[in-house]
């Protein structure tokens, strides 16, 4: 099934975190990562007093259900060193949040698919929109389409 997953880090060396997420993606039993974006910096979405974040976007093809995959990204989280947050939308080391899941449209407490706030964050649409433009998220919308529909981006690529 394709899944997709956004990865970000502001703590660190950030471009750094990133590629070590990249490579535990890559590592997930009963998946394998077909597609990465560039990284790209971003203004935090939360605190002002904080670094940049380092925002990508991973192209997944896995054997794995949309709740055992979000326990393995929370598993890579930890093992990346993450800790619990000290403040919603604050600093973090890593973070692997499960985008879309196929066609998969689920609202549960510990999941919900398509990733809440999608539509309205240039940091997770820019990175997949260079992966897979024609992406449809589930009710709500092909990825360029949404993209256009936001001011424009204030992301630097980060060449690697």
């Amino acid at each position: 099934m394709p899944a997709y997953v956004a990865l970000g880090s502001n703590l660190a060396q950030p471009v750094r975190q990133v590629e070590r997420a990249f490579a535990a993606l890559a590592a997930i039993p009963g998946t394998r990562l077909v597609l990465r974006s560039s990284a790209y910096r971003s203004r935090p979405m939360g605190p002002a007093e904080q670094p940049d974040f380092v925002n990508a976007a991973a192209a997944l093809l896995t054997q794995l259900d949309p709740a055992t995959l979000l326990r393995e990204l929370k598993t890579l989280e930890t093992r990346l060193g993450r800790e619990a947050p000290v403040v919603r939308w604050g600093p973090r080391l890593i973070d692997l949040d499960l985008l879309v899941y196929g066609q998969t449209r689920c609202s549960e407490a510990a999941l919900t698919l398509p990733h809440p706030g999608i539509a309205e964050r240039d940091f997770v649409l820019v990175p997949l929109a260079e992966i897979s433009p024609s992406l449809d998220v589930p009710g709500v919308g092909r990825v360029d389409a949404l993209l256009q529909r936001l001011a424009p981006p204030a992301l630097e690529r980060i060449d690697a």
